[in-house]
């Protein structure tokens, strides 16, 4: 059965059901305004004669506004019924591998997802303060530039924002490949997207067998405004489904610059009045409505689980003093800013560390790797403060050669590829290899084997796991650690030789 026969069908219920029938007054498409339906109620689904469906969005006193969720336009005069029921997506362990729309169905088709056991209404009142538990588990990104100086915590709303193709969406997959490794249940939402671009995270995802802990909501710049602006929320529902059972959630929302473009459009379609740069006035509370839902809460058992948000956003040229830019600063709990100058430079990730914020990460952050934080904040500092005191031409002396040759060595130390992602305890270990310069003389060819060595086995070899464990947390500060790894620094490298060979 095709779906506009089965919305006719529906249609056919409702109308038994209800005995309740309006007619299409006006037409805007995607939006509708109908009459002759006396206790319809806002969110209501909405079934048409002609085989589509859609959803109440405001309510006037002569007709209700709809929007219908269809590429076709719905003719005027088209009998239309109620059905007495809110606008819901199905939930359930079901979803996890599968790539759904807005409505919680497979964008294959002649696929059904199976496994759902409940449903939940998209649109919610977010929980208040006495359900909420103050952010104090780190979240690991597996990227060593943000794990050391923009730390993030489990149940935090961090915005990631820049420029077009300057690495965000990649960043973002790094961090899923991460928390996916750890067991965490994380969600891709990809709002307005090209089909590509959906694929291209799917097909990530596979590539690193992480398909069973992940769920892609997705919907592409060709389906109906409406499964675009719901996509959101219906992630985030979903998130809320796997936190209520007491797991912790990654949400990344991928982006919400493009999610209030077509909200302006809807907005502006429905005559609503325009307000700064025409967007409608309630954009702020559409978007805080939605993120105020992420956090770190009490759940059943007295069990803590969080929703960690990452929403991403689209500057233009680097302006981040955009309209929806400072909304979404001003909603979430800091942001990541991947600058295009250091795109261009080469540098990945092209995070611009000065211009980044973490409103609540720093205080999940360990002593040890709080004084590595102190550490290289005043380095970079000093770093930067160097490169342009040698514009003027001045004369280089020993201090300031070392200064821009640990710079160098650090920048590459943070260099990623996309499918590396590393455990906190090896960012720090390999970390203060460098700096303690236990590995000056050494080639970057043999720093980037050591690193991703140490992964490997730390991920596969309990002995050497429990050994670098045993090292950092034995450690109240970062000075101890430092002398800790240059005693046993030989033995470390050693351990890592000796993997190679028998390999």
């Amino acid at each position: 059965m095709s779906l506009k026969e089965k919305y006719k069908q529906k249609f056919s219920e409702y109308l038994e059901k209800t005995r309740e029938t309006g007619f299409v007054e006006k037409v805007m498409h995607p939006v509708v305004y109908v009459s002759g339906l006396p206790n319809v109620k806002s969110w209501e689904l909405v079934y048409f004669e002609s085989g589509h469906m859609g959803a109440v969005t405001a309510l006037f006193d002569e007709h209700a506004e709809v929007m219908v969720l269809s590429n076709e336009p719905v003719p005027i005069g088209t009998q239309a019924t109620r059905s007495g029921e809110l606008l819901e997506i199905p939930v359930g362990e079901g979803l996890l591998g599968n790539v759904v729309n807005a409505l919680g169905e497979s964008l294959y088709e002649n696929k059904v997802v199976s496994g759902l056991e409940e449903k939940r209404r998209i649109d919610i009142t977010p929980w208040g303060i006495d359900k909420r538990e103050r952010v104090s588990r780190p979240l690991g990104t597996g990227v060593t530039l943000v794990d050391f100086l923009i730390p993030l915590g489990k149940g935090q709303r961090e915005l990631v924002i820049g420029d077009r193709n300057t690495g965000k969406t990649i960043f973002t997959s790094q961090v899923l490949l991460s928390q996916a490794k750890e067991g965490t249940i994380c969600i891709y939402a990809a709002i307005g997207k090209k089909k590509q671009d959906i694929k291209f995270v799917e097909n990530f995802i596979d590539a690193n067998g992480i398909r069973d802990n992940t769920i892609i909501v997705g919907s592409s710049s060709s389906d109906p405004l409406g499964y675009i602006y719901f996509t959101p929320y219906a992630a985030m529902t979903i998130a809320e489904y796997f936190r209520d059972k007491g797991k912790d959630v990654l949400l990344i929302l991928d982006d919400l610059t493009t999610h209030a473009k077509y909200y302006r459009e809807i907005s502006l379609i429905a005559k609503k009045f325009p307000g700064r740069d025409s967007y409608p006035g309630d954009i702020f509370h559409t978007h805080s409505r939605l993120l105020e839902r992420a956090g770190n809460f009490k759940v059943a058992d007295n069990k803590v689980a969080s929703i960690t948000c990452l929403p991403i956003a689209e500057t233009v040229e680097g302006d981040i003093t955009g309209y929806i830019q400072t909304n979404l600063m001003s909603i979430t709990d800091g942001h990541i800013f991947f600058d295009e100058s250091s795109y261009k430079a080469g540098k990945r990730p092209a995070i611009n560390y000065f211009l980044s914020v973490t409103r609540v990460g720093r205080q999940t952050q360990t002593p040890v790797r709080w004084g590595v934080n102190r550490e290289l904040s005043s380095f970079f500092y000093l770093h930067r403060k160097t490169e342009r005191f040698i514009h003027f031409g001045a004369e280089l002396n020993e201090g300031i050669k070392a200064t821009l040759e640990m710079g160098k060595r650090i920048d590459r130390f943070f260099d990623q590829a996309i499918n590396e992602v590393y455990s906190l305890d090896i960012q720090l270990v390999m970390f203060t290899l460098i700096w303690a310069q236990l590995l000056k003389d050494m080639t970057q060819g043999k720093i980037s084997y050591y690193k991703t060595t140490a992964q490997k086995l730390y991920l596969e070899d309990p002995v050497f796991k429990e050994k670098i464990r045993k090292v950092v947390d034995g450690c109240n500060d970062f000075n101890s650690l430092l002398g800790k790894i240059s005693a046993q620094h030989e033995e470390i490298l050693n351990y890592l030789e000796k993997a190679h060979e028998k390999r």
